[in-house]
């Protein structure tokens, strides 16, 4: 009986203390709802899609359409409601719950780049401030920085003070851009926007620079090498020299033809190489050949001709001659070589039915000069199978002269290195050769001559023969006696000329 009694009371606490638990969850902890709005700040637009939570822990929820939302059931007591959306800065707003009570709260939420800030001004850098080019060409630089790093997009406005142009340039991912053509004799004005896709875009001071008149005298043309590229010149009696061609391309062998008063040149793409043309100022390039181009054993030996009177332009393609007109229509076949020899120059007098050639083998080599007619009929015999290089050919305003240079030492390598390269008239008149080269310094070579308008003088390019060195262009003047041949320096890291 006594050990019933104790159990009976054992039960009896445990009811008691199970009632006083419930009573204490059911009056301590009644519950309230929490409800809201979540908008931009500023436009007031509804965020939809908005995830709201709370510190302590309650439902998590998302917001509507309209950008409201609900927690139901929230225990009585007070929070910290959190708003996130993507594109946005947390917001934070705090909450009061009461037992049966709706409370209400409303986020502002700002976008999430509110904090950052724009690139700096665009600071221009070239051209420089009153700059008088010489060229057609611009290269355009600047430089801006973002302090988060943000990739900033730029937009150049290019104005001049000859019309009412106005030209943008717009996102650009890099603080530089080439242009051309630009007018010859006219001011420009430039200004650079930059943005990081955030903030307003911020503005450079305004630029200005201006281009030379068109250099009308210029009866010269040359080459440089720029960065890895062959840019075209021209320029006057004085030396004063006219950028023509893009320093982006690799453009030269340029000829001018004084009928057309235009330039032709080679222009080459990767491995492949076009004819085009363009005035004398540089302005309104054409490309002449498309689907037979020029081509043979090496790009750069081989040369192309514009005879002055006509408008056919001739060119070799392996072992073939054709010829094209200037405007790139109507090209045909005009010779092709009878033992497979690849043909590398060539200079024609369409008036006198002269064609002068230069052939040679796969590597450049066992070389040919030789002239013939429209007919293909042999006229001259100038070098038959000779080893050793050879580079420039040219006829004289006669057609009786054969102007070329030729390695007298035969010496021959897959570079096509030449030793000592000499230059030469072959008479057509009585079939004999006379070296010009003079007193050509030892260790140097004569290369590319061409007759001078008047004939009195030969301009080329020499320089030492390791191949490697600093090219000049040169003029020798033709004397009755050979050996008092004056040469003088002409331009200055400067090769493959042209005097018309």
């Amino acid at each position: 009986m006594r050990r019933f009694m104790n159990y009976i009371k054992i039960v009896g606490v445990l009811f008691l203390v199970l009632i006083s638990c419930n009573e204490d969850r059911i009056g301590d902890n009644e519950f309230g709802t929490i409800t809201g709005k979540v908008v931009a700040m500023g436009s007031n637009e509804p965020i939809p899609n908005a995830r709201i939570s709370s510190q302590p822990i309650t439902s998590t929820v998302f917001t509507n359409s309209n950008g409201e939302f609900t927690i139901n059931n929230v225990p009585e007591g007070e929070y910290a409601v959190q708003a996130r959306a993507e594109g946005f800065l947390a917001a934070f707003e705090p909450a009061s719950v009461l037992p049966d009570i709706s409370v209400n709260v409303v986020f502002e939420m700002e976008v999430e780049t509110a904090n950052n800030r724009p690139p700096s001004a665009p600071m221009l850098t070239s051209p420089s401030e009153n700059e008088v080019l010489q060229s057609i060409e611009v290269e355009f630089t600047w430089s801006s920085t973002d302090p988060e790093e943000d990739e900033i997009i730029y937009t150049l406005e290019l104005r001049n003070d000859q019309n009412d142009e106005v030209l943008l340039f717009e996102d650009l991912e890099e603080p530089m851009l080439m242009y051309e053509p630009l007018m010859l004799g006219a001011k420009y004005f430039w200004q650079v926007s930059a943005t990081d896709n955030i903030n307003d875009p911020v503005l450079s001071p305004v630029g200005t620079f201006e281009v030379i008149n068109a250099p009308v005298d210029n009866r010269f043309l040359f080459v440089r090498n720029i960065d890895g590229n062959n840019v075209i010149f021209s320029a006057d009696e004085e030396g004063n020299e006219f950028q023509l061609t893009s320093e982006n391309k690799n453009s030269y062998r340029p000829r001018r033809n004084v009928a057309a008063n235009r330039i032709a040149y080679l222009q080459s793409d990767g491995a492949e190489v076009d004819i085009y043309t363009m005035n004398r100022d540089g302005t309104d390039k054409r490309q002449v050949t498309t689907a037979i181009k020029p081509t043979g054993f090496d790009r750069n030996e081989i040369n192309f001709s514009w005879p002055p009177a006509s408008d056919m332009i001739y060119f070799p393609h392996f072992d073939r001659l054709y010829r094209i007109n200037s405007n790139g229509q109507g090209i045909e076949l005009v010779y092709q070589t009878t033992d497979g020899s690849l043909i590398s120059e060539v200079d024609v007098s369409e008036f006198d039915d002269i064609i002068a050639l230069k052939t040679n083998n796969l590597d450049g080599y066992n070389i040919n000069l030789f002239t013939i007619d429209f007919e293909g009929t042999l006229l001259n015999t100038i070098l038959t199978g000779v080893p050793g290089a050879s580079s420039g050919l040219n006829l004289s305003v006669t057609n009786n002269l054969v102007l070329y240079a030729y390695d007298v030492s035969g010496f021959e390598n897959p570079n096509y290195r030449r030793l000592d390269s000499r230059l030469f008239i072959y008479n057509m008149a009585d079939d004999t050769t006379t070296e010009v080269s003079g007193e050509k310094p030892n260790g140097t070579n004569d290369l590319e001559p061409i007759f001078a308008p008047n004939e009195a003088d030969i301009i080329c390019t020499n320089t030492s023969n390791d191949g490697i060195s600093q090219r000049d262009i040169i003029t020798v003047s033709l004397e009755d006696d050979s050996s008092n041949i004056e040469r003088d320096l002409k331009f200055e890291n400067a090769f493959m000329p042209d005097w018309e």
